[in-house]
Parts: structure tokens; C-alpha cells; sequence
């Protein structure tokens, strides 16, 4: 079989839509998921969120998911959240034509609590409200501004993200230090995370970039001071990191929010240690969902040379790929060229990429784009070879290979045609001296044009 030497180029293949009907996971032997480990890496509302996602996605773990749910709330702020997750445990029913328990079999929301939290929170709102007013009508700034503060975090907690959005944002008309706009953004992208309002977290990121960037001219001024503690020099610099990595964070999820892969994957590769997120760690994000984020757009977008450099060989990646173990056997098997068992690991772990709230609609058309990846990168050495032997290399049918390649060559992304009655597929043929002369000729071409545009500019 011929070979011909081709280079590697970054590949960016179309998302293809994802399917309108409803995701099922399955669990079971050839779908792992441990549900109580999952969940033990998330605190508060996050966790309730991820639950009640799991509830949705995952019929047959469904009722174990609704009991820890409701363990959950009750240690929340928040009663609403038992209606959302009702709502979710009929659906699931529902999607998977299946008859579940009757939810109030398995558990059921403690009325006496239920009334002693709504209580308190209207008490809690009528003091924040009566210590703003009196603070407002003092005009005490720092005092208007942390009763602000205290608005938004309160309403966030009770599920009311429009009054806490509109209570963090007044505070930052009483903010006197860079600092204090800095934390009021971080407030903002918290709540944006837990709303997966991945469209505005730009804006908040862009704002707090401003601040950190002042609040770090500032604290470099006082510790330039003779005066100042090493410690304290070193303390200020640590927390501008760990602030910059949530920046970070932030930034790569709004890309995967919005379909922007190969963006998503290189900024949170400048995330670095998990314990660089500081309390972002388990309250919005766990480190092993980061890896997979990142893994999964990093071979989607990212060319062979730079997943080894940027993924196997960074010594702050390699901590989080500790997180997922099954993640270091995909990206070898993928550099390796080991295709089946990169598909087989992507459908094995297939559930536990679902049951994740940001990845979840983006497994579809990431597991399209890595597959389409990796049919290119088979063909590429090749002038010609048969189906069959792509069909064993893919743990394909020859009738499904020779789909996925004419669509990859309809496409354009493989430069071929398919012999359908000798089931080969075979590189186009190209003159590499015409083409050297059509390039040249089309160079001048574009000289004597722009020799044209520039002469005639000067006689005017």
C-alpha cells in the first residue's frame, strides 16, 4: 500500500446537532456510575441541581437519586427546589416509559422544617431589608454595600437568582476599592455558573480582570514598602492566582456553554491545581470534571502533538487526570492510534459524561467531532486501503465506515473518493507542480493588482 507523508493540521470539523429527544443513560455492567461517589464531590445547591439532572437522565437510578435529593434540601435554604425535583422524577418516568416508584414512597419533605425554614427566611429578608434601609438612610457606604452583599447571598441561597442579581449589582455603586469590585464579580460569576448562563459570564470575567488588575497595582505599591512581611507578599500573590484561575475557569465554561471547544480546552489548561479554585471546589465544579472537559475538547479540536505536550506532559494536568483513571488510557490509546478502545472508553463512559449539567448537551457532538478526528487521522498516511480494514480497526461495519467517510468527504475533510464495489477507499490525486504553478501564478496575479490599486492611489 502506498504511503504518502502528510502533515498534521488542526482540525475543526462542524458541530453536527445534537438529537431534540431526551437523554437516557443507561447504568449497568457496560455503563459504570457510582452515584453516591459522584455526588460526594459537590456541596449545596450544586449538588441538588446535579441530582435532580440525574433524576431526568438517568431513569434507572432514578429513585436512589430523588432519595439523596431530598437529603439534600433539607440541609438547603430552599424548599421550592422539592417541586423541581417532583417535577423531574415524573419526567423521568415519563422519558423512559417506565413505572417508577411513587416518589412518596421513597421519601418526602419534612413538613415541620419545611414551615421553620420558610419562616426564617421571611425573618432573615426583613432584617436585611430594615438594616439596608437604616444604612441607606445613614449613608454609610461600606455599610450600604455589605448589606448589599448580604441581599444577593441571601436570595442566591432561597433561589431567587433575579433579586440577587439585582442586589449584587447595586453594590457596585458603593464599592470604594478595587477589591470590593473584584469580589462582587466573583459573586456574579458564581451565580451565572449556577444558572448556566454561559452567554454573560464574559462580561463579569472582562470586569474582573479590570479589578484584579488595579487591586494587584495596588497591593504591589504596599508591599513595596520596607515595611511589609514576606509572608504577606507572598500571601497577596498567591490569592491573585487562585482568583485568576477561577477566572479562568469562568471563561473556559462560557466557551464550552456556547460550542467553543478548542477555546474551552486552553483556558482551562491555564487553570492549573485544583486548589488554585479555592471554595469554587465542590460548591460549582469537581476536579474530575475538569478533566473530562478538558480531555474531551482537547481531542476534539487539539492536533496529536499538542494533546501529548499540553495534556500528558503538563505537570498541573497530570494531578487532575488522577481524578478520572479511565481518562489517561483514552488520550494514550488516542495517540497510540488505538481508535476502537478510544471509542469503546467514550461509550463506556458515556454515562458518566451525560449525568454532568455543562457537558451533558455537548457529549453528542464532541463524541462526533473525536470519532470524525480520528477516521482523518487513520486515513491520512494512506494513498488507498479497504473498508474492511478500517471496519477492524474502528470496530465498525463496512457498511457504517463507508457512511462516516463519504460524509467526511462531502464534507471535504478527507480528500478521496470511495470505490463502493471494491469497498476502497482511495486519496485524490494531486499534481504537487500544477499546484506550485497555480499558487505562483495567483501570487502574481495578486502583486499586479495591488501594484494597479496602489498606482493609481498615487496619481489621485
Amino acid at each position: 500500500m502506498d504511503i504518502d507523508t502528510v502533515e498534521e493540521q488542526p482540525f475543526n470539523l462542524p458541530s453536527l446537532p445534537s438529537s431534540r429527544r431526551p437523554i437516557i443513560a443507561p447504568v449497568d455492567d457496560a455503563h459504570p456510575f457510582d452515584l453516591e461517589g459522584y455526588i460526594a464531590n459537590y456541596t449545596g445547591r450544586t449538588a441538588i441541581e446535579r441530582l435532580i439532572h440525574i433524576v431526568v437522565t438517568c431513569p434507572s437510578i432514578a429513585p436512589e437519586a430523588y432519595q439523596l435529593a431530598v437529603q439534600h434540601i433539607h440541609q438547603s435554604r430552599d424548599p421550592s427546589l422539592y417541586q423541581s425535583l417532583l417535577s423531574a422524577y415524573e419526567q423521568a418516568g415519563a422519558n423512559a416509559g417506565v413505572q417508577l416508584p411513587s416518589p412518596y414512597d421513597l421519601a418526602q419533605l419534612d413538613t415541620k422544617w419545611m414551615d421553620e425554614t420558610i419562616a426564617k427566611n421571611a425573618a432573615d429578608k426583613s432584617k436585611l431589608e430594615v438594616e439596608l434601609k437604616t444604612y441607606t438612610n445613614n449613608m454609610i457606604k461600606e455599610s450600604i454595600r455589605m448589606a448589599q452583599r448580604d441581599l444577593g447571598d441571601f436570595y442566591r441561597e432561597t433561589g431567587d437568582y433575579a433579586a440577587s442579581l439585582r442586589h449584587y449589582t447595586k453594590s457596585r455603586e458603593f464599592c470604594t476599592t478595587s477589591q470590593h469590585v473584584l469580589d462582587m464579580c466573583l459573586s456574579i460569576l458564581e451565580l451565572l455558573i449556577e444558572q448556566r448562563n454561559y452567554s454573560h459570564l464574559t462580561t463579569y470575567v472582562f470586569k474582573a480582570d479590570a479589578a484584579l488588575d488595579a487591586a494587584k497595582a495596588a497591593a504591589n505599591a504596599n508591599n513595596t514598602s520596607a515595611t511589609a512581611p514576606v509572608q504577606s507578599r507572598k500571601k497577596t500573590s498567591s490569592d491573585r492566582e487562585d482568583v485568576q484561575s477561577k477566572l479562568d475557569f469562568a471563561t473556559a465554561l462560557s466557551h464550552l456553554g456556547q460550542g467553543n471547544y478548542e477555546k474551552a480546552a486552553h483556558h482551562l489548561l491555564k487553570v492549573g491545581s485544583h486548589k488554585n479554585l479555592g471554595d469554587w471546589v465542590g460548591k460549582l465544579v469537581a476536579p474530575g470534571d475538569i478533566t473530562i472537559y478538558t480531555t474531551l475538547c482537547a481531542l476534539a479540536t487539539f492536533p496529536r502533538g499538542s494533546i501529548k505536550t499540553k495534556l500528558l506532559e503538563n505537570s498541573d494536568f497530570s494531578l487532575y487526570i488522577e481524578q478520572e483513571p479511565y481518562i489517561r488510557d483514552l488520550i494514550q490509546a488516542y495517540l497510540n492510534s488505538n481508535f476502537r478502545t478510544v471509542l469503546e472508553l467514550l461509550s463506556r463512559y458515556s454515562t458518566r459524561h451525560y449525568v454532568d449539567i455543562h457537558l451533558a448537551p455537548h457529549v453528542h457532538d464532541l463524541t462526533n467531532l473525536i470519532r470524525n478526528w480520528a477516521v482523518v487521522l487513520y486515513f491520512q498516511p494512506f494513498a488507498t486501503i479497504r473498508l474492511d480494514r478500517m471496519s477492524a480497526a474502528f470496530g465498525w461495519s463496512v457498511e457504517e465506515v463507508e457512511q462516516q467517510v463519504v460524509q467526511l468527504i462531502q464534507s471535504g475533510h478527507i480528500q478521496g473518493r470511495v470505490d463502493s464495489q471494491n469497498k476502497i477507499l482511495q486519496a485524490k490525486k494531486t499534481d504537487p507542480r500544477a499546484e506550485l504553478f497555480a499558487r505562483a501564478t495567483k501570487a502574481g496575479n495578486d502583486i499586479q493588482a495591488a501594484n494597479r490599486k496602489l498606482l493609481l492611489r498615487m496619481r489621485l
